[in-house]
């Protein structure tokens, strides 16, 4: 459904404009509704889901035991987290003061479709990601059927 990585400005009210490209999508498919969390497994990115992906999600998450410490932390960096964001007119969605600063998402972002849901990476954060290059012994069983 998404993809794309596109350089964002967060306004001093903490809103970010969903680029055009995605507007008739969000506003279509996703029925104008995201859910904005954490990413719980790296720092500097936040995850926006559509409203119906995210529901899955949030069910899959719910269902670990929370007798595990991971489980529960996942479930608080997820479900915990979890707020329902709408663009307005201009396609700009607020995000919370929280987020933001819990991932380090100051002025400059960038945003990923990432297929079924976007990623709000801090402009740093995502530097680093990309310049990261993934090692030969990072190579799972699964990469190695990809015909790149």
């Amino acid at each position: 459904m998404f993809q794309g990585e596109t350089a964002i400005t967060i306004d001093d009210k903490g809103r970010l404009a969903i680029p055009t490209a995605h507007r008739e999508v969000v506003a279509r498919d996703c029925g104008n509704r995201l859910v904005v969390t954490y990413n719980p497994f790296e720092h500097g990115c936040l995850w926006l889901f559509p409203q119906a992906e995210w529901e899955a999600v949030r069910d899959q998450v719910m269902r670990l035991p929370s007798v595990k410490a991971t489980h529960r932390n996942m479930q608080l960096k997820l479900v915990g987290a979890a707020t329902p964001i709408e663009p307005d007119g201009n396609g700009r969605v607020l995000l919370p003061a929280s987020h933001r600063n819990a991932a380090g998402i100051e002025k400059k972002a960038v945003l990923l479709g990432m297929g079924n849901k976007f990623e709000l990476w801090s402009e740093q954060a995502h530097l680093a990601q990309i310049r990261r290059t993934i090692g030969e012994d990072e190579i799972s069983d699964d990469m190695l059927e990809l015909r790149l």
